[in-house]
């Protein structure tokens, strides 16, 4: 059986699918497949996959139908025992699935497994992700999960593995959501099974690209995959907290694009405890001084200087 299964979701990536591709085949690690599939991408992202001659790339064509459905499909097709996702505008160092695999074998029972990672904000402005949790060189099990993602999110779309069966177990992607579905799956993970991490930094994220997904104003299907844990956080003060984190930022898009029943919804439902000062002041902040910050904070990112609410 094939070791790892690398599933790319791709659509409209082609300034970036050639780089993340090499990135793959570069691997130190090299027992794993590559299944790509195309979500009926426009542009020439398609065509640009399709010039790699390597038998261990397969790639599967779909009408668009989101990157759950892909991400869905591609697993489905995997030979692999662990599925490693990667996003189409996202790089591995050549260290990334030997430092999963090395994961992997400190921790053989562990559900989710992680490394580290660095955020790209700009093409020559790359920065070491933080998490809110102490960490030396070895490789550990998060002790506090939710707690720990509230600045920068351990498991990213791009830096993580995990079992196929777990996958399948938990119920796979949600297809119903049009965006943040990797998190939905994270919180099912972390309920029920260990999470660890890999200080070793061995890839790259890519919070530049303006095309992405994650860029789009799906501020209802975002609502919606938080919704999914309400019972759940009843009983977990920490998810309840990681959560409120996270309705503090959808409301934010709410109030910027104008969205008012959907940020009152949202900001009754935090409890403000769960909120640094920093946040507390923006959510009350109105629109047009939000717009501002926002693009100050792009202006102090051309200069390479990262300020955030998140700690």
């Amino acid at each position: 059986m094939t070791f790892f299964s690398v599933i790319i979701p791709l659509y409209n990536k082609e300034n970036y699918i050639e780089e993340t591709i090499k990135s793959v085949i570069n691997q130190s690690f090299n027992d794993f497949e590559v299944i790509i599939v195309d979500d009926g991408s426009t542009d020439d992202s398609l065509k640009l996959a399709s010039h790699f001659q390597d038998s261990k790339i397969t790639i599967i064509k779909q009408k668009n139908q989101g990157a759950s459905v892909a991400r869905n499909k591609a697993i489905d097709a995997a030979k692999g025992k662990y599925i490693a996702p990667l996003d189409a505008d996202d790089i591995w160092h050549k260290n990334h699935l030997s430092e999963l695999k090395s994961l992997i074998h400190s921790f053989p029972d562990a559900g989710l497994f992680c490394n580290n990672y660095e955020i790209k904000l700009q093409d020559n402005f790359i920065i070491k992700a933080n998490f809110n949790f102490n960490y030396g060189t070895d490789h550990l099990e998060i002790p506090d999960f939710f707690d720990a993602n509230i600045i920068n999110y351990i498991p990213s779309s791009s830096s993580t593995a995990f079992l196929k069966s777990s996958f399948i177990e938990l119920g796979t992607y949600d297809t119903s959501l049009r965006t943040g579905q990797d998190l939905d799956l994270w919180i099912r993970f972390a309920l029920k099974y260990k999470v660890v991490f890999n200080p070793t930094v061995t890839m790259v994220y890519n919070n530049h690209d303006e095309s992405s997904l994650s860029k789009s104003n799906y501020n209802l299907d975002r609502y919606n995959y938080i919704a999914n844990f309400n019972s759940e956080e009843k009983e977990n003060p920490s998810l309840k907290k990681y959560l409120d984190v996270n309705r503090y930022a959808v409301a934010l898009r709410c109030k910027v694009n104008n969205e008012k029943i959907l940020f009152s919804k949202l900001k009754g439902e935090i409890d403000y405890k769960n909120l640094n000062l920093k946040q507390k002041f923006l959510i009350n902040t109105p629109s047009f001084g939000l717009k501002l910050i926002k693009r100050f904070q792009s202006f102090l990112i051309s200069k390479k200087i990262y300020l955030t609410a998140f700690k």
